[in-house]
């Protein structure tokens, strides 16, 4: 086969278009070393006020007490999941806080041996007055120990992906999790005078697309780009570190084991930060470290609606008509509700009959995420319409049916929402409109936009 002018053409052009696009996904480059990168918590552990006396502490080791190793599918790893240098990170944040001097306990061997060949070498070197002993060491007032505790693996995994006619995008995401405990001991009773723990998501993202589709006969086009994202897990731990130093020193300021030289700048630092706030919603999260969400769909509600409705019968131009509904709904379990409807609506044709019309039902509504401001429901339940007299061909006043709902429900606190939705009744007797024919009984359906109010009990 030959290729013609245009396909040397194309083909090179998509050759450079993809050689440029892959050498933008890698760099092409060595970096310059820069400073280490700072976590979150940083900011605020550096900002602490003043304590009233540093605090003298040792740090003997402060380790990985997980075991865990790198998860592999293919071989066996022996890299550790975690750092095993996070003795040196909690001493960083020791300093930084401005609050410890941190004394040098974990190579302290290595320490006592210099200071004895120092010793030896001046006693060497000396002359008839001898040699002055070397200052002593400090000692510590407390001891912080404790270490990283727990690194937990897809504490949560998800993704969603589409794909019509070889084209396609799709994205997977997993969350792990790693928690430390710290403690302050009392070198001179060996009393625990504190313990605080923190815990730090890790997340890790993947979105890719591509396409693989012929655009004609033999022309294939495939292509493919993707995006991945890990949070890397010594950063989580240095916020981990932070956090934890940081509430180390405010809740032993608030027990009486330190004092700040102002001790107004303590809670201004706590309102500006915030900090009763994290406290609080510390205790309100889940093992999945969600925050547990109020009961936005219990008890008693009462809605409003303007509805907007037709009726599918015998004519083939029905009227649209405007409506007003109330419902009063009541919590059976956090997914589950029952409710009660009533509606003042119109059903008409054009230049045929037009009535006003009322109707009632009683329903079983489902939401899919109750414990969220917006979720998804959907309801089941029987009614019956009710027109205010007989028109002429009419010969019942009302209509039962069953209907099924549909639509979204948004909380915006936990006492107001909206709601939209659309609902669908089937009557299970014909001659809605007047006209008994065919082989399906009269349909009615319905738009309903309301708002929504909880009075809390």
């Amino acid at each position: 086969m030959r290729l013609g002018f245009f396909d040397i053409a194309t083909i090179l052009a998509a050759g450079l278009l993809i050689g440029s696009c892959a050498g933008a996904m890698r760099p092409m480059f060595t970096e310059p070393a820069t400073p280490g990168t700072q976590s979150r918590s940083h900011e605020a552990l550096r900002t602490l006020p003043e304590p009233q006396e540093k605090i003298v502490a040792a740090v003997y080791r402060f380790r990985d007490q997980t075991g865990q190793y790198k998860p592999s599918d293919r071989i066996a790893s022996w890299s550790t999941a975690v750092t095993q240098g996070a003795t040196s990170i909690l001493i960083k944040s020791m300093e930084d806080s401005g609050w410890f001097t941190p004394i040098e306990r974990e190579s302290i061997s290595n320490l006592l041996n210099e200071r004895q060949i120092i010793q030896n070498i001046r006693q060497q070197h000396a002359g008839e007055h001898g040699v002055a002993p070397l200052p002593p060491l400090l000692f510590a007032g407390i001891i912080l120990e404790g270490g990283i505790i727990g690194y937990d693996t897809n504490v949560i995994t998800g993704g969603a992906g589409a794909r019509y006619l070889g084209i396609g995008a799709s994205g997977q995401y997993r969350k792990d999790q790693v928690t430390i405990y710290l403690r302050a001991v009392s070198t001179q009773s060996g009393r625990i005078l504190k313990t605080v723990h923190t815990t730090k998501s890790i997340i890790s993202q993947k979105l890719d697309s591509g396409v693989f589709k012929y655009v004609d006969t033999n022309r294939l086009l495939e292509a493919e780009a993707g995006y991945t994202y890990n949070e890397p897990p010594v950063m989580a731990v240095t916020e981990a570190i932070d956090e934890a130093v940081k509430m180390l020193i405010l809740e032993g300021v608030e027990e009486g084991l330190w004092a700040a030289r102002d001790p107004a700048a303590i809670w201004e630092y706590r309102e500006q930060h915030e900090y009763e706030k994290r406290l609080n919603e510390r205790l309100e999260r889940d093992y999945f470290g969600f925050l547990t969400r109020p009961e936005y769909r219990g008890g008693w509600s009462m809605t409003t609606n303007m509805t907007f409705g037709s009726v599918i019968g015998n004519y083939s131009n029905p009227d649209v008509n405007a409506g007003f509904s109330m419902q009063i709904e009541r919590g059976l379990t956090p997914h589950f509700a029952i409710q009660g409807r009533g509606e003042r609506t119109r059903i008409s044709a054009p230049q045929v009959f037009s009535s006003p019309v009322n109707s009632a039902e009683l329903s079983l509504i489902a939401y899919a995420t109750p414990k969220y401001r917006l979720s998804p429901f959907f309801s089941g339940g029987m009614g019956t319409f009710a027109f205010d007299r007989l028109f002429e061909g009419q010969n019942d006043r009302f209509f039962p049916y069953v209907v099924g709902e549909a639509g979204l429900d948004y909380r915006i606190n936990r006492n107001f929402g909206v709601r939209l939705s659309a609902n669908y009744r089937y009557l299970l007797v014909d001659g809605l409109d007047g006209v008994k024919l065919g082989k399906y009984n009269d349909q009615h359906w319905g738009i309903n936009i309301g708002f929504v109010i909880n009075p809390d009990y």
